[in-house]
């Protein structure tokens, strides 16, 4: 079991890596979002739902689960539909490209799989509503 402060110096780790992904994130969600109307029947349509819902899902997943991700709720399925629209970036729209283009949608690919597989740490709203009580029968469970 990690004691209480290697715990505490992980999350705070978790923290700064899911405030910083997400705010990156967010800037490339809210630029599609304020220019919905000049992109919507242009955007890419790589796995044929249409240009304008594509776009809709891609600022869905940018801008709506980067801010679950920053405040850390529901933080291992938000990260679902961000590393899906990486997938999608990575080895559809961007296949042919080189890896110059490709290397940020890796990237970001790589940390929401690693947060959907770490959770967010104890400093995040799921830790708050959910972690205690989690945490309370793992101690007793030990004790017993």
């Amino acid at each position: 079991m990690l004691n209480l402060n290697h715990e505490k110096t992980i999350s705070a780790g978790l923290l700064a890596l899911r405030v910083g992904i997400g705010c990156f994130m967010l800037v490339h969600g809210l630029a599609k979002l304020n220019g919905f109307s000049t992109m919507a029947d242009s955007f890419p349509d790589p796995i044929g739902m249409g240009s304008r819902l594509s776009l809709v899902m891609a600022i869905g997943a940018e801008v709506g689960c980067s801010l679950l991700l920053i405040v850390g709720f529901a933080s291992r399925l938000a990260s679902l539909p961000l590393a899906f629209t990486m997938i999608v970036a990575l080895f559809v729209v961007h296949a042919a490209d080189p890896w110059k283009i490709k290397e940020l949608a890796a990237v970001y690919l790589l940390v929401y799989i690693s947060l959907a597989l770490t959770g967010p740490g104890l400093f995040s709203v799921d830790h708050a509503l959910f972690g205690r009580k989690k945490s309370a029968s793992l101690h007793s469970e030990e004790t017993a």
